[in-house]
């Protein structure tokens, strides 16, 4: 018998609304036993059952809610909703990589999954997924018939759920070190070593804005990871680009995937942090045509977003003072707690300060793969903004 979980006014509202997350303090009580991890029912005030979802008491979000029918959560659950959201992917990517699952937005929160050509990257982030990770891996198996499925589960969020941080293979056995296709051009990714599950396809159309932007420039790519931004930007006619990260391995695989697409002649790679290049670039009077930013996420928590703020400034201002009058600057914020209007503002606040007037051409998020459910905001957490920097006349 299931546990019933009787929530407070306010959550119940939100979650008919949509929204998929029940905080700890937003529980009246529960009636009946439960473990960690376990499936339980929802009620609202009227003891009317408004969902199911797995609990853990352990993280301030207590329940994440995966149906609201009065359904089993077994197999041909998952299986339902793994097929729908790969039908969706092949309808709007053009494409052998792409992300596959998108945790909330595909209502199986928690779960991750990236394909990676024949590969598939899986991380289950709460312990309510992990509870059925052999599950999944069964489904995905049939689904997409891959070579192999690997797991990233090493990521931090799994202390807070009380999960171990573990990598390998689940089913098959491949090559960790792929070579994937992005918009004409051939691209490396470590899915055993690399950030999160190996690459980020979540800017794949952002990258391919560039067209148009970057011809016979010279560019600069702070935190360019394995550089894909940095190619894409040759690739649409740049001249030269400079390309910073604070990552040996990082940029071992950045050389590998210039040398990989002829491009090694056109980019300078360079290890330093990126505050200290954006530093001593403007004491050097160094100026470029285009500086893209893609940072990793300044705000982790919504307790690090004073700090996050001061950060996004910070390099925003020295960047537009690198840039020549007319040309480009692409910023992006990854962190859900920096609020596309709020990115704005301190895009805004920084054009301000570096004495520069910012024309916005276009303001994109991220990739059609990694869809925004709107009753769920957190799902929407990339923000990429094209501006035209200018002096001030």
């Amino acid at each position: 018998m299931r546990a019933k979980v009787i929530l407070k006014e306010k959550a119940t509202s939100k979650i008919i609304k949509g929204f998929l997350w029940v905080y700890s303090n937003e529980i009246e009580k529960v009636d009946g036993d439960f473990s960690p991890g376990d499936i339980v029912d929802l009620y609202d005030q009227n003891r009317s059952f408004i969902g199911r979802g797995y609990f853990n008491p352990l993280s301030k979000i207590a329940i994440r809610i995966l149906t609201r029918r009065d359904e089993e959560i077994n197999r041909n659950f998952f299986k339902n909703a793994i097929v729908k959201a790969w039908e969706y992917r092949k309808r709007v990517v053009n494409g052998s990589s792409c992300r596959v699952v998108f945790s909330e937005a595909d209502f199986l929160p928690g779960l991750i999954v990236d394909k990676f050509g024949e590969v598939l990257v899986i991380q289950t982030l709460t312990l309510g997924m992990e509870r059925f990770k052999e599950t999944i891996a069964d489904v995905l198996s049939e689904v997409l018939q891959p070579m192999g499925i690997y797991e990233r589960n090493d990521a931090t969020v799994r202390e807070v759920e009380g999960l171990p941080k573990i990598k390998g293979f689940l089913r098959g056995k491949a090559q960790t070190l792929l070579e994937i296709e992005e918009n004409g051009l051939r691209i490396l990714v470590d899915v055993e070593n690399g950030q999160k599950t190996g690459y980020f396809l979540d800017q794949r159309e952002n990258r391919k804005a560039l067209e148009g932007l970057v011809d016979e420039a010279e560019v600069l790519d702070v935190f360019c990871y394995t550089a894909s931004f940095a190619l894409h930007a040759i690739r649409f006619g740049a001249k030269r680009v400079v390309a910073v990260d604070s990552s040996a391995s990082a940029l071992e695989l950045a050389k590998n995937n210039a040398e990989l697409n002829g491009f090694s002649n056109r980019v300078e790679l360079i290890e330093e942090n990126a505050f200290d290049t954006l530093r001593r670039f403007q004491k050097e009077g160094r100026k470029f045509d285009v500086v893209i930013i893609d940072p990793p996420s300044f705000a982790k928590s919504q307790k690090s977003l004073e700090g996050a703020i001061r950060g996004y400034k910070e390099i925003n201002l020295r960047a537009m003072k690198l840039i020549r009058d007319g040309g480009f600057l692409i910023t992006c914020s990854c962190s859900h707690h920096i609020t596309p209007e709020l990115f704005k503002e301190i895009i805004s606040s920084a054009s301000s300060d570096a004495n520069r007037i910012l024309k916005l051409i276009e303001f994109r998020h991220q990739a059609k793969d990694h869809p925004v459910l709107l009753p769920h905001p957190e799902t929407l957490y990339l923000k990429c903004g094209i501006y035209q920097v200018l002096k001030k006349p």
